[in-house]
């Protein structure tokens, strides 16, 4: 049986182990994502950093170039992408602990981008067309804890 060094190395992860990537999170707690997503209208408004915590629900399964997170498992959420296509997260992600920094932005993809990322594993509302908007966070940061 051939095991690459990665792969152990994802096995070896302990369950206290973070997994950091882009920028560096505020020295502060985060916003529960459950209270912004009760007004995240106005959070998309202002354009400013929000620093936010959740769980992942769901990630790419092709590169690790966005996850879904929600408040808590099962509860519908954002999609988080990340900043310049700048970094990644682990394919395992799913069910992880996340904090994440970024700004919350309103997207509309065509159908064929829907279709794509429907085929890595997101779950978007369509519209009537194919196509969706989505209000989705855009992280410079993120943190994962298994």
């Amino acid at each position: 049986m051939f095991v690459t060094l990665a792969a152990l190395a994802l096995l070896a992860t302990s369950p206290d182990t973070v997994i950091r990537r882009g920028e560096a999170l505020p020295d502060r707690a985060p916003l529960p994502l459950g209270s912004v997503l009760q007004d995240v209208q106005s959070y998309a408004t202002r354009g400013e950093p929000i620093f936010i915590s959740g769980v992942v629900e769901r990630n790419c399964t092709s590169k690790g170039c966005w996850m879904q997170v929600a408040p808590a498992p099962g509860e519908k959420g954002v999609r988080v992408t990340f900043k310049d296509y700048g970094f990644f997260i682990p394919l395992n992600s799913k069910g992880m602990k996340v904090k994440a920094v970024g700004t919350i932005v309103t997207k509309h993809h065509d159908r064929d981008h829907v279709d794509h990322l429907e085929a890595e594993g997101a779950a978007l509302q369509r519209n009537a067309d194919g196509s969706a908007t989505e209000i989705t966070l855009v992280a410079s940061g993120v943190e994962l804890t298994p």
